[in-house]
């Protein structure tokens, strides 16, 4: 099933409906209150997101649900005035505020890095790019290759940090607190042209 799609803005309007819409989805699914929780936590977590943005910006939420796998997404389009663009990606090489922002506020900066040509990948999350080639399919993203100009992924990015022998490390530390990489099975961020899709997925197995 797919949710209603809610209309999300960086000074906080929408949230409080892509909250409910997100309930309303685990009731439809009868999943327990403490994986409801979890859900609305992880939800929380990615519409919060976006208020660490600069400027307005709007963006699309939405839940979808298979079988026990449940994804959220947030969806926005990375076209930004020069002003925004200039603060977001001084803010990303410079890493200033960086742990005050968090997890989720470093993952803007991946996305701001993918949608800008010639910027380099924001360190230290560039461990968890794919870069695509039109027309093949990338089976670690699971989608054709064709509609994704570059993508990254938690799950490839915490590899990575373990094969480079990394998990005594700050970036490690900083996955260990985060709220989303611990609850969460897998983060991924797409992007297609001028558009910016994260998602969240979360297994929920029947008890």
């Amino acid at each position: 099933m797919v949710s209603d799609t809610i209309t999300i803005t960086s000074t906080g309007a929408g949230i409080a409906e892509a909250l409910n819409e997100t309930e309303r989805t685990a009731a439809y699914k009868q999943l327990s209150h403490k994986q409801t929780l979890r859900l609305c936590l992880l939800a929380e977590e990615l519409t919060g997101m976006i208020r660490s943005i600069v400027g307005h910006t709007e963006a699309q939420f939405w839940v979808e649900a298979e079988g026990d796998l449940f994804s959220l997404h947030l969806s926005t389009k990375t076209q930004m005035s020069p002003d925004v663009r200039e603060a977001l990606l001084k803010a990303s090489t410079s890493g200033k505020n960086a742990a005050k922002r968090g997890f989720m506020g470093k993952l803007w900066d991946v996305i701001v890095g993918m949608s800008e040509p010639g910027v380099p990948a924001p360190s230290p999350y560039d461990s968890g790019y794919i870069y695509t080639d039109p027309g093949g399919f990338d089976t670690a993203m699971g989608i054709g290759l064709h509609t994704v100009m570059a993508g990254w992924s938690l799950d490839t990015y915490r590899q990575s940090l373990e094969a480079q022998g990394k998990k005594e490390s700050e970036d490690w530390d900083e996955l260990e607190k985060s709220i989303v990489a611990k609850l969460a099975d897998e983060v991924k961020v797409f992007i297609r042209g001028d558009v910016a899709e994260t998602v969240i997925e979360k297994r929920f197995p029947q008890q």
